[in-house]
């Protein structure tokens, strides 16, 4: 359901909240390598989560990429919207042109309950709590 993409920027959002703080900072090749993920196309995915605000960054010795505390509230919501667009929570899992609660099609009401799950979902850092906890 999500793209290669978007699963990509998840895990390195998460990633990013669970083994940063303000001080500590991580680096795109750091992330790549953990990840197992190409290097340059995470590098963009993560320019991308950046310029909207949803990880902070910082460039030369001691830069990379972390959450600032303008960023504890950012949700998965958040990072498929940035990566993945709005069509995951608009449009019809489908494809058809009508779809909507008074003309569903056969997948309405299960996609309906996947999109309220995640738009209902914990913040990113809370995410990586319960994942580091596991």
């Amino acid at each position: 359901m999500f793209s290669k993409s978007c699963k990509y920027a998840i895990r390195a959002v998460l990633h990013i909240a669970a083994h940063t703080d303000g001080e500590k900072k991580i680096g795109a090749n750091e992330i790549a390598e953990a990840l197992e993920v190409p290097k340059s196309f995470l590098a963009k995915l993560l320019q991308q989560l950046a310029r909207h605000h949803l990880i902070a960054s910082s460039k030369g010795a001691g830069g990379g990429f972390y959450l600032a505390p303008e960023n504890q509230e950012v949700s998965l919501e958040d990072v498929i919207r940035c990566i993945d667009g709005e069509d995951l929570f608009t449009s019809c899992a489908l494809g058809l042109p009508v779809c909507s609660s008074e003309k569903p099609c056969p997948l309405h009401c299960h996609t309906l309950v996947f999109r309220q799950s995640i738009e209902q979902m914990k913040s990113i850092p809370a995410l990586a709590r319960e994942i580091k906890q596991n």
